[in-house]
């Protein structure tokens, strides 16, 4: 219980409250667990959870779209954790690349498309699209895989008018940030967001959103000399776990060295967005 409301869902990061004083609201915390290859890990990264929700807390302010953000939030709300309207969510994850990189260069090696969009012949891991795709994931029940799908198939799970927002919605989205980013010396080279609609009817956007946790940066110089693989978020994890266990158990602690390097990344990250 914090401070009379009720704890009722942890996912791998979030945990979410609810009180019978405010039907309509959810609190949300951002913890400072890690997650990589569907485990979380021990220990924890330090600050993670202030830093995902200041960065989150920024991104809204930059766009101009309607967020689930009760507004203004209250000024006792622990630095990680936000004030959201209820929504009723859509069981999508709206995921927009801009670049190739991570499960979508698996993809397109094997079928030269990515969620049933075709792509042009001889890109590379790291190549920048002819512009910027949906690739729609559905969201499993909790336990199970997120399973990639097309869009036709999220006009089957959602209908056509809502299918065509949320793609939409993303797009346009993405489009905003990546310019914001570039302008800071960063590339987004994809990104996922969730979306809810609101009690009237208001397409919304929800969750935490451009964080390290659920999109992938790039330093755009470094990318200019060839360096793909230095993106600003948990990667330091997932090879270090990689080369370290073979996903069978419990997986093993991670190194002090690795945690502090970890930090480090999602504090360089926000520092080069917001200052």
């Amino acid at each position: 219980m914090i401070g009379g409301w009720e704890h009722f869902y942890s996912g791998k990061v979030r945990d979410l409250y609810r009180s019978s004083e405010y039907p309509d609201q959810v609190l949300m915390v951002a913890s400072d667990r890690v997650s990589a290859f569907d485990h979380v890990l021990e220990p924890g990264i330090p600050g993670k959870g202030e830093l995902l929700t200041q960065l989150t807390l920024w991104w809204f302010a930059q766009l101009a779209v309607p967020n689930h953000l009760v507004e203004p939030q209250p000024s006792a709300l622990p630095s990680n954790a936000t004030l959201a309207r209820s929504l009723e969510m859509y069981p999508i994850e709206c995921v927009v690349r801009g670049y190739l990189s991570g499960s979508g260069w698996v993809e397109y090696q094997a079928t030269q498309s990515v969620c049933g969009v075709a792509l042009p012949a001889g890109l590379s891991d790291g190549d920048r699209l002819p512009e910027p795709i949906f690739t729609p994931a559905f969201k499993a029940p909790m336990g199970d895989h997120d399973e990639n799908i097309s869009f036709e198939r999220t006009v089957e799970i959602v209908g056509r008018t809502a299918a065509t927002a949320l793609r939409d919605a993303s797009l346009e989205i993405f489009t905003t940030a990546s310019l914001i980013a570039e302008n800071r010396g960063l590339i987004l080279a994809d990104t996922k967001f969730e979306f809810g609609s609101d009690e009237n009817g208001v397409l919304t956007l929800a969750d935490e959103v451009l964080t390290p946790d659920s999109s992938r940066y790039w330093d755009a110089a470094l990318y200019e000399t060839g360096e793909r693989t230095a993106s600003f978020d948990k990667q330091i994890v997932r090879n270090w776990l990689a080369a370290n266990w073979d996903k069978t158990g419990t997986p093993p602690t991670l190194p002090s060295e690795i945690v502090e390097q970890t930090a480090a990344r999602y504090r360089e990250l926000v520092e080069k967005l917001t200052a």
